[in-house]
This record gives C-alpha cells, structure tokens and sequence, in this order.
C-alpha cells in the first residue's frame, strides 16, 4: 500500500481514488450503493457503537475519542493489517462525517501509516 487518502462518500468517485473501502459502521444516508462505487466495506474497523455514540462528532472530544478508538484498533490488529494486505496503491478511505478533519477515517489513516 503506497498512499492513503481520506474521502467523504458524498464526493464524486475519481480514478486517483485506487481502492475506495467505506469505513463507516453505518450505511450512509442518501447514498445507493450504485453512486458509492466502494470495492469493499470494513464495518469491523469502524468505531464501536458505544464509542461512536459518546462522540457524536463533536470536535471538543476527538482527543479522546482518537485515544478510544486506537485502543480498538489495536484489539483488532489482524483485520487492520487485512485491509493494508488487500490494498495494492492507493488507498481511499470513504466516510460519511462532515468534519474532514475529525472523524474515524483520520484516525484510521493514522492506524495504517503505523503498521
């Protein structure tokens, strides 16, 4: 895996995407499956509900919910190095947040680039 890149689903799919993996637990709202054009989904990475719900997106708790949600990944450790080895190029990770900068896929990302 050379690259990945962070995406909102709402955004138009583009060739430079490479590997587009939805890494919501839920289905995005408004979105068909046609329209998202993702090659897979990976709801066993996505945050926890609990988790997601104390959250809730609100930017004053990203710290912790980035501290919350590493400490998950790191409990699944085998499905985050499965989606690093399913991965050739790049790597688009698609979510639904409209906070580009505090969401799971930014911590996600972060999980990756660590392996």
């Amino acid at each position: 895996m050379s690259a990945v890149r962070l995406k909102r689903i709402y955004d138009d799919p583009a060739p430079e995407d490479g590997t587009r993996v939805l890494v919501d637990r839920l289905w995005p709202r408004g979105v068909s499956r046609e329209a998202a054009a993702i090659d897979f989904w990976v709801r066993d990475l996505a945050p926890s509900d609990e988790l997601r719900r104390s959250f809730a997106h609100d930017p004053e708790r990203f710290d912790e919910f980035r501290r919350r949600y590493l400490a998950e990944l790191r409990e699944n450790g085998e499905a985050l190095k499965d989606l690093a080895a399913r991965t050739e190029g790049t790597l688009t990770l698609l979510f639904a947040a409209r906070d580009v900068e505090r969401n799971n896929a930014v911590v996600l990302a972060e999980a990756l680039d660590s392996l």
